[in-house]
């Protein structure tokens, strides 16, 4: 069922190389704002501790973000936990060197701790969990691991199903997708979490299920538009399933903007990266993942054996 449906293919590829530009520029400032600024980079992967603060009554978050901003507690992070009375706070690793880490942190508890009493007596503190520098840098690398092995699958399972120059186009899209979610996040300084990075891999499935999509229709274009270009089987491709693309990516856009509305500075971030990791999700597999497929050379022989021609005979070679 197309509830949007289109007579004539729309001629997307005349326009690809003006927005093959505009994605080599946007691409170039993500890798500028990653190389100047960096990424600001939350306690799981940076240290610092996580206190899990009981009280005999529910008690919401914002009240007790208040209560530290007062106490000059800096970068505290405040979430729910488990029930209504529960609080998990997450403090940053202190300035200090490595073997004062641990009585600074146990000064920032105590200081925490007595600014939450102070506002209310109920405030019982049941766990504190440490996370050190070289946690935090083992979660960077096994981040970065789990990145390249996504990238990797891709790659392997598309040049399996479909052709090489289709899994190369494609993980150059997802790629682009990537660097420009974290150059966002580079460029504002939002705050770059476990969560935020469950994000950007999830955003690297959802990317290349739309390619797979497009790329599947234009290889069944190639069997059937004998007379078409290169050029008019994506155009017919992409035009083909931009009424799945509208559904899909509009419904999905939809359930992210209500987490990122409504779910919280908890899924705030995450969230984010989601909405901006669709929108440019669609943009790549359409107009950056189908002209470079174009350009690495990608034709109807690649798909279609050629016919012999009635009376040719066959060729056989000989064997020395």
């Amino acid at each position: 069922m197309e509830f949007f449906k289109f007579r004539k293919s729309i001629p997307f590829m005349k326009h690809a190389l003006l927005f093959n530009v505009i994605s080599f520029v946007t691409f170039l400032l993500a890798v500028l704002f990653l190389w100047k600024n960096g990424l600001h980079l939350s306690i799981e992967f940076t240290g610092g501790a996580v206190m899990e603060v009981q009280y005999n009554k529910p008690v919401e978050p914002d009240q007790i973000r208040a209560t530290l901003s007062e106490a000059n507690v800096v970068g505290a992070e405040v979430l729910k936990f488990g029930s209504a009375q529960d609080v998990l706070i997450r403090l940053p690793r202190p300035q200090a060197s490595d073997e004062d880490q641990n009585k600074a942190m146990q000064a920032l508890n105590d200081k925490v701790m007595a600014a939450l009493k102070a506002k209310d007596d109920s405030a019982t503190l049941k766990r504190t969990e440490f996370v050190g520098s070289a946690v935090g840098k083992e979660l960077a690398y096994d981040g970065s691991l789990a990145l390249l092995a996504v990238c990797i699958g891709i790659v392997i399972y598309l040049a399996i199903r479909f052709e090489w120059r289709f899994a190369v186009a494609t993980i150059i899209a997802n790629l682009h997708d990537v660097i420009i979610i974290l150059g966002f996040f580079a460029f504002f300084q939002w705050e770059f979490s476990l969560p935020v990075l469950a994000a950007v891999l999830a955003i690297l499935g959802y990317s290349v299920n739309e390619s797979v999509v497009v790329f599947d229709r234009a290889r069944e274009n190639f069997r059937k538009m004998r007379k078409a270009t290169t050029g008019e089987i994506f155009d017919a491709a992409i035009t083909g399933t931009i009424s799945r693309t509208i559904i899909t990516h509009g419904t999905t856009q939809m359930m992210v903007i209500a987490m990122l509305v409504f779910g919280g500075p908890t899924l705030y971030y995450f969230a984010l990266a989601l909405t901006i990791g669709i929108c440019f999700g669609i943009y790549s597999s359409v107009l950056v993942a189908c002209p470079i497929a174009k350009y690495l050379g990608v034709s109807r022989e690649d798909f279609v054996k050629p016919q012999k021609k009635e009376g040719e005979p066959e060729v056989i070679s000989a064997q020395p």
